[in-house]
């Protein structure tokens, strides 16, 4: 199982300084990967009611993920540069491609691109896109992209996306880049039926949002089930969990480990978010006590 870090975009802040020393860290450390969160507009959430819940405002600090990791390229030799999620339909399809095909190649073919739909219809607004079909239209923006990653020139006419005769260059390493789901909220951690469905005969893995009570070991194994219905291997569908270090211990933290080892989970990441750590140091010192305590092996 390979053990990443989640990156704390939100909690550590802004400044350009702690971003380098704590993905160095990262790296230094041993793990293997470094996952990042996308959003695109923070809303304000006074003047936007109609919103249930805001899980980040215009007051969270998020970078945007494409330009960060063709940063983190340059400051890294070995880690994997992971998106979890961007929230593909929001974006052009055509755009997508070329930033990641870019940042592969910049990476030297390190880029895993999780996906998902989002939560925040204020984003989609501003973005000019459709809040509504997001979930059917990411379908359409899979098949895109796996084509724009492979081919050098595609055609293609479908309900929202037509391209005639044209391709990006270059073209990225990795043909195709592995494209993971994410599915949904922290509030509501368990994927929809759609969702499940949409892992099942898509994405080449996925990200769980829900911790491993039994209703979360009955959802994998329902999303296997349905993987082996549309003709894929289920055992070939890469799986990720997370292990929290804020507010847990590191008995709590080897028990997750061998709980998502027990389901088959492909990969775990470390995740320091939440209001245990204050400061960037606190960050660095906590998944440098995970390594220390648990190890990555």
């Amino acid at each position: 199982m390979r053990i990443g870090v989640g990156f704390p975009t939100v909690e550590i802040g802004a400044d350009l300084a702690v971003v380098r020393d704590f993905v160095h860290t990262v790296e230094e450390l041993g793990y293997t990967h470094l996952r990042l969160l996308d959003h695109v507009l923070g809303a304000d959430p006074q003047f936007h009611p109609q919103v249930p819940v805001f899980y980040y405002t215009h007051e969270s600090v998020t970078r945007e993920p494409f330009t960060l990791m063709a940063y983190l390229a340059a400051l890294t030799t070995r880690i994997e540069l992971t998106t979890a999620i961007v929230i593909l339909p929001q974006r052009q399809t055509a755009l997508v491609a070329k930033q990641a095909a870019e940042v592969d190649v910049l990476s030297g073919g390190r880029l895993r691109l999780g996906i998902g739909v989002g939560w925040n219809p204020v984003e989609y607004e501003a973005l000019g896109e459709n809040f509504q079909n997001r979930g059917r239209r990411s379908e359409e923006q899979i098949e895109v992209l796996r084509l724009l990653w492979t081919q050098p020139v595609v055609t293609y006419s479908g309900k929202w996306h037509t391209i005639a005769h044209a391709g990006i260059n270059p073209l990225p390493i990795q043909r195709p880049i592995p494209i993971w789901i994410g599915s949904g909220a922290p509030q509501t951690p368990m994927p929809p039926e759609a969702g499940m469905r949409r892992i099942a005969r898509l994405a080449d893995g996925w990200f769980p949002l829900f911790d491993l009570t039994d209703q979360g070991k009955a959802v994998i194994e329902r999303i296997r089930q349905y993987t082996a219905e549309a003709g894929r291997d289920p055992n070939a569908l890469g799986l990720e969990g997370r292990v929290s270090l804020a507010g847990t211990q590191p008995d709590d933290w080897i028990a997750t480990v061998r709980a998502w080892e027990a389901m088959g989970a492909t990969h775990l990441s470390v995740s320091t978010a939440g209001k245990a750590f204050h400061t960037p140091q606190q960050h660095m010192d906590a998944i440098r006590r995970f390594q220390h305590e648990v190890g990555l092996s």
